[in-house]
């Protein structure tokens, strides 16, 4: 949790699910947008077959780039999470800014935490096959050593190569990770590092959406293995990470504890996307090219301590924290690269260029580019969690005071010279945040909070009246209060949340650009995880959401459903281990996500859409009396066509029926 350190999920004052490495491996998920499709709350905002993962959370757009390693920003894979040396996915619920610092991230936070050696030696081979034919092989390794296993060493490597469930898309994914950690008396200590690769022959874009006229029909998804993208297209990418952390306990009440880390993405591609024209489907395609370097680079100092006064507990977090974006960006115009103009195709009866259509030989790379924009933050926070009655109710109470630099630069030949700073803005604000927690008996427990996310506030336009003013931080909030009911065996939770974003725009009338923008989401959840009965085991939820343009240009759509976002999602995923056979479970999950408007005006509609998966899973020891596990998974079982997400003017289909099939070996 941040500035509050290690909680207890149901004693956490917030909406918080963990994900762990079994239920990763049980449903043989590949990344991060796999897993998080559990949560009811939580949507993929990408096409599965593209180079990237986005999401949506509680309705608000949180891309990739927004992911914590192990607490750190903007140093995991800024475009796509690999899952292989991962221990456990967690999804913090809400406006992040007091907990984790940072920028944006306004309807929640995904932190991965890596793999950590167990006390018992691994040492476990897992190959799948994955439609249409790709084949995906999983070394993992643990050990610990010394007179205590003070010292622990764990790796990960993969490699997935082959054709997908979709047409001509094919995919190489190669993952490798290594986690070291001391645990002794007084310190812990880790150090990870991190290498993948992804190269994709025919990506679907993310950037696919519709140009129609108001109240014209958004045509219905085509079949999921069609694809759009010429054979020729490609996304190759790769990613480098080290990160490490220390605790040290000065006192038997206090630790002090540092991290950081730093990472490099570069990706090189030529790829297509699509505009609508039509119901029918018709659409316009056009090429491009964008070579990036993304790099990252994050770290944070602090104090932790418990005491009391009297009666109160207190637990005490003072920490500081600064994190470093910066995007390396191509500075070229497209007619320079002999890219073909925009031509006609069709969603469902693609038209596809022919091979040798594109010299690639002069294109720019990714190995040297200009640098395009940074964002620079620095924070400092603190906490205290007052606990009375026999820890029966805690509040807590703080904040975090945070600076913003973000500058952009020229990198296109014209009249800026390249390289000089096109846009500047450095603000900053303090965030209060409060929280509390009663125990109302052993396992029933209710909590609310009030937290802060912060964006860079705006800067007026050169055509405005009060040009080049700059604004303070966007200051978006949330209020949740809710019920978390630990039955032993199960658990169920209930949350009521309203987050309200402010956004800034023009005045028709007077021309002053102004803070008067707001989007006002309002949602309650209901979840449940856990053991209800023998051998069934439950996971998921629903969640309803009224997410409302509550103020906007000129009002024209004040009241309006915000496009993309369903009144109604459903994910629940459930196992049964069979009485009459030993060790095979039986799996399925259903998604549901209701239907939404594609423009402001709600004139346009996207039809709701169920997916169904289905799976199975036999467990048997060999001789030697190591275990071999069976798993075997179909995705979409009834093949439904369906947009995933049509949020952000972008119109994401969803993945065809896909079978998995893996075997797990110990040694």
């Amino acid at each position: 949790m941040g500035a509050l350190g290690n909680r207890s999920v149901l004693e956490t004052p917030f909406s918080i699910t963990a994900y762990t490495e079994k239920l990763i491996r049980d449903q043989q998920a590949r990344t991060v947008a796999d897993i998080t499709l559990n949560d009811p709350s939580v949507r993929q905002d990408a096409p599965t077959y593209s180079e990237r993962d986005a999401f949506f959370i509680r309705g608000f757009s949180v891309v990739n780039l927004d992911v914590l390693y192990d607490g750190l920003p903007y140093i995991a894979n800024p475009r796509r999470s690999f899952l292989d040396g991962i221990e456990r996915v967690e999804v913090l619920k809400g406006p992040t800014a007091f907990v984790n610092g940072g920028v944006g991230r306004v309807g929640g936070t995904i932190n991965l935490v890596p793999k950590r050696a167990g006390d018992e030696p691994l040492t476990r081979l897992t190959t799948s096959y994955l439609s249409d034919s790709q084949v995906w092989t999983h070394a993992d390794v643990g050990r610990r050593f010394g007179p205590a296993g003070e010292w622990g060493i764990r790796a990960n490597g993969s490699y997935r190569f082959g054709e997908t469930a979709m047409d001509h898309n094919d995919i190489k994914v190669g993952v490798a990770s290594l986690g070291l950690d001391f645990r002794g008396e007084d310190v812990r200590a880790s150090l990870d590092l991190n290498h993948s690769t992804q190269n994709i022959d025919a990506p679907t874009s993310l950037f696919n959406g519709a140009t129609l006229p108001p109240g014209t029909a958004i045509p219905s998804a085509p079949d999921g293995k069609i694809n759009t993208a010429s054979p020729f297209e490609y996304h190759d990418s790769t990613h480098n990470m080290v990160a490490a952390r220390i605790e040290y306990d000065i006192l038997g009440n206090t630790t002090i504890y540092a991290a950081g880390g730093a990472s490099r993405y570069r990706e090189d591609f030529l790829t297509s996307s699509y505009t609508i024209l039509n119901s029918n489907g018709d659409a316009t395609s056009s090429l491009a090219i964008q070579p990036q370097q993304i790099q990252g680079f994050s770290g944070e100092i602090g104090v932790r301590s418990e005491f009391e006064t009297g009666p109160i507990g207190h637990k005490v977090n003072i920490s500081v924290q600064r994190s470093l974006n910066e995007n390396y960006r191509g500075g070229f115009l497209p007619g320079a690269l002999g890219l073909p103009g925009a031509y006609p195709t069709n969603i469902y009866n693609p038209i596809y260029l022919p091979g040798g259509s594109v010299d690639t030989s002069g294109f720019p790379t990714s190995d040297n580019l200009p640098l395009f924009a940074d964002l620079l933050s620095t924070s400092i926070a603190f906490s205290d969690t007052l606990s009375f009655f026999d820890d029966r109710f805690e509040v807590t109470v703080g904040g975090r005071y945070q600076e913003m630099r973000s500058r952009g630069f020229n990198t296109r030949p014209g009249a800026i010279p390249i390289g000089e700073r096109n846009y500047f803005y450095e603000e900053s604000r303090f965030s209060p945040a409060v929280a509390a927690t009663l125990g109302l008996t052993d396992g029933l427990s209710v909590y609310a909070n009030y937290v802060e996310a912060l964006a860079e506030g705006g800067i007026a336009p050169a055509t405005a009246a009060n040009a080049n003013e700059i604004f303070p931080p966007f200051v978006h909030d949330q209020k949740e209060i809710g019920v978390k009911y630990d039955l032993g065996s199960v658990a169920l939770t209930a949350a009521l949340f309203e987050i309200r974003q402010e956004s800034a725009y023009t005045s028709p009338v007077t021309n002053i650009y102004s803070v008067d923008g707001l989007q006002v989401n309002r949602g309650l959840e209901l979840t449940v995880f856990g053991e209800p009965a023998d051998g069934l085991r439950l996971l998921g939820g629903v969640t309803f959401m009224e997410a409302e343009l509550a103020r906007t240009l000129a009002g024209t759509f004040d009241g309006n459903r915000v496009p993309g976002v369903p009144k109604t999602t459903i994910s629940l995923y459930g196992e049964y281990d069979l009485p009459w056979i030993e060790d095979f479970t039986v799996t399925g999950r259903v998604v549901y996500s209701g239907t939404t408007y594609y423009d402001q005006a709600n004139t346009q509609k996207v039809a709701d859409w169920t997916r169904v998966d289905l799976g199975a899973r036999y467990k048997f020891n060999r001789e030697n009396g190591k275990p071999i596990e069976i798993r075997a998974n179909v995705e979409n079982v009834f093949n439904e066509n369906y947009w995933a997400s049509s949020a952000r003017g972008f119109l994401a289909a969803g993945a065809p029926r896909t079978f998995m099939l893996s075997a797990a070996f110990d040694f």
